[in-house]
């Protein structure tokens, strides 16, 4: 039997959001900003949208688009609360709901759509619900399809408070329709690529040869793409209270200001690499590969993999320092950073490696041990190295762009597992 995915997607979510709460701010455009004083529009509203304005520009830029857009911060929390509500309604028609980001879900409705008439009937009354008991400003746009792929391309192609499906008969259509970059997992970058090698439209991705892709992408992205072009996609939906398993662990920051200190540049790296060890050692984790991106006046983005698995914030920055080294970046006196991203990957269980017998290793082993206990008692950062002494502190509520990875692992806690329908519990 084919399967039923659904995904649904609100329509400019944060916008919306600050919108309902405040009925002043109904039918203007705005552009809400992030907490840390940056001046980037993380998402704008309907409105706003409509005159030009995108959900990811520089205040100035919007304000030269639309002079008489209204800026207002972020405020996660709410935001937070209200996916929440969405989850709890979701969960009512199946126990199959991933939560992709703090304002998208996939939903399998295979087993399920038989209890209540069809597939059209639930996506009615979960946009009923949603109007009834999250707010009548705020809506969905639902895509329908067989696999999550063509299930999330569908849910773009009939914004605001939309509906699409997409099957085996209306596939070429769309196919003619839709941009590479308007599926998940096609970029700029990535699209560039392919317009290298004479792919321009998703038809043209279709029909490439497997060869042609591999030779550019090598094995696993081109398969990965190949698969795009066929309309293909078998990963199931991942209830959101199952364990995923973590596969890499990263942290992004965009600084409040461009950013010309290159002592402060290389503490907030530092800092984020000790976030990143912090959460490796919690999920008893070790890297082998770390990544960097920094962009500002220069740009780069590297990453490399070192002979030896490490779960330390300095040895996660030595490591970055060395991709930075072996790249030639170098920062002038007239250099400026606003944005670092720091990842590790090549992820294995600690508990699968040998320890190290050496004294240092063992000694720097307890002493790692020793610092987590007390930053888990008094909070993360209590004990910092001491090129961090006189750095401010990052905040712990992530910007827009990571906000919703940051509060996707505290769902199984906090969103109850049981359903109203206890039938639906598979």
């Amino acid at each position: 039997m084919d399967r039923i995915i659904l995904h649904i997607d609100f329509d400019s979510f944060f916008a919306s959001v600050e919108q309902q709460l405040n009925p002043k701010l109904r039918g203007k455009p705005i552009g809400v900003t992030a907490q840390n004083g940056r001046t980037c529009i993380i998402a704008a509203s309907r409105e706003a949208k409509k005159m030009g304005v995108k959900s990811v520009t520089r205040v100035w830029e919007a304000k030269e688009i639309c002079p008489e857009i209204i800026t207002i911060p972020a405020h996660f929390e709410k935001y937070w609360e209200i996916t929440q509500k969405f989850l709890n309604i979701c969960k009512d028609y199946s126990p199959y709901v991933e939560l992709f980001s703090l304002d998208e879900v996939f939903m399998d409705i295979t087993s399920t759509q038989s209890l209540f008439k069809n597939k059209y009937e639930i996506i009615k009354l979960i946009k009923q619900r949603i109007n009834n008991e999250i707010g009548e400003y705020i809506t969905v746009s639902v895509g329908v399809s067989h696999n999550k792929l063509l299930a999330k391309l569908a849910s773009g192609m009939n914004k605001p408070n939309g509906l699409f499906e997409i099957n085996p008969k209306n596939l070429g259509e769309v196919y003619e329709k839709t941009k590479l970059t308007d599926f998940c997992g096609i970029g700029e970058r990535i699209a560039l690529r392919l317009n290298k090698i004479g792919i321009y439209t998703p038809l043209k991705l279709k029909s490439a040869p497997l060869k042609l892709l591999i030779k550019e992408f090598k094995d696993v992205e081109g398969r990965f793409l190949k698969q795009i072009g066929l309309g293909q996609d078998s990963s199931g939906v991942i209830p959101y209270y199952m364990p995923e398993e973590t596969k890499s662990v990263g942290r992004n920051y965009c600084l409040p200001q461009n950013e010309y200190d290159k002592r402060i540049v290389f503490q907030n790296i530092y800092e984020l690499c000790e976030e990143i060890a912090i959460k490796l050692r919690r999920l008893k984790k070790s890297a082998k590969t770390a990544g960097i991106y920094l962009g500002g006046s220069k740009t780069i983005h590297a990453r490399l993999t070192v002979s030896e698995y490490f779960d330390s914030g300095k040895d996660i920055f030595n490591v970055s320092m060395q991709i930075l080294k072996k790249n030639n970046f170098i920062l002038e006196s007239n250099d400026y950073i606003r944005r670092i991203s720091i990842g590790v990957s090549a992820l294995e269980d600690s508990n699968n490696l040998s320890l190290s017998l050496f004294p240092k290793d063992i000694k720097k082993h307890k002493l790692l041990e020793t610092i987590d206990k007390i930053n888990d008692k008094f909070g993360d950062h209590t004990i910092r190295n001491g090129f961090l002494l006189y750095a401010d502190k990052l905040k712990t509520v992530p910007n827009g762009y990571m906000a919703d990875r940051y509060e996707k692992t505290k769902l199984r806690k906090e969103v109850p597992v049981t359903t109203h329908k206890q039938a639906l519990l598979p």
